[in-house]
């Protein structure tokens, strides 16, 4: 089955591999795009990481589950997902958008991944569809530092450092491809003293730095 290597990822194989290709396929490729299924697949994420947390985190007030569910549920967290599934070598685009690291753009990454969450919906039912996403957050929530919510990744890096009393990280460009509203920055994200260096990109130098970081910083957390 062509993306096999994906469906065994996630856990799920689909009945209808037609919505597999949808999900999988950019505006910019084909009318049959996967823009309904990324609206679909937003409204399962959601649901079920909001009552993941609710039954997880019981202590936790309102305002903190809700800033919680938003860091899971932006597109950094969604895009730093589908990197690890290497969604982007998955999708459909065009020539164009393929040319302009179309492949590695976090928005269209982050739209995938909803897009599959989706189609796995409509493929199965919504418990399903809960278990393919539970699959893929339950080892990042893990990883998640309550003290931190509402933090970006970059402050929750510096601070992790402090307290080990190790030098502050350092972000240089190491790569930039097309032009416009079309260009994508690559940067590292430098820890000396770990002897650890990750990479992220991203529409902008804030959210390639912030993707690096947060890489960074999970990295830091599962040392021993």
């Amino acid at each position: 089955m062509k993306h096999a290597a994906l469906c065994r990822q996630i856990g799920y194989s689909f009945a209808q591999p037609q919505l597999l290709q949808r999900a999988l396929t950019h505006r910019s490729h084909s009318a049959d795009h996967n823009e309904r299924l990324e609206f679909l697949g937003d409204s399962v994420l959601n649901c079920t990481i909001a009552k993941h947390l609710f039954e997880n985190f019981p202590d936790l007030p309102e305002g903190d589950l809700h800033r919680l569910r938003s860091s899971l549920v932006n597109q950094q967290t969604l895009a730093i997902l589908a990197q690890q599934l290497h969604l982007g070598q998955h999708l459909l685009l065009s020539e164009g958008e393929i040319k302009s690291g179309g492949a590695g753009r976090p928005s269209i990454l982050a739209d995938a991944l909803e897009a599959l969450f989706g189609a796995v919906w409509l493929d199965a039912d919504f418990a399903t569809a809960q278990q393919v996403i539970l699959g893929l957050y339950i080892p990042f929530i893990a990883n998640i530092d309550l003290r931190a919510v509402g933090k970006d990744a970059k402050t929750q890096l510096q601070e992790l450092l402090q307290a080990r009393k190790l030098p502050l990280p350092t972000y240089t460009i190491v790569e930039t491809s097309g032009k416009g509203q079309a260009q994508i920055f690559t940067v590292a994200c430098e820890v000396p003293k770990l002897e650890i260096t990750t990479r992220g990109a991203g529409s902008s130098r804030r959210i390639a730095e912030q993707i690096a970081a947060e890489r960074a910083h999970q990295l830091i957390q599962n040392l021993k």
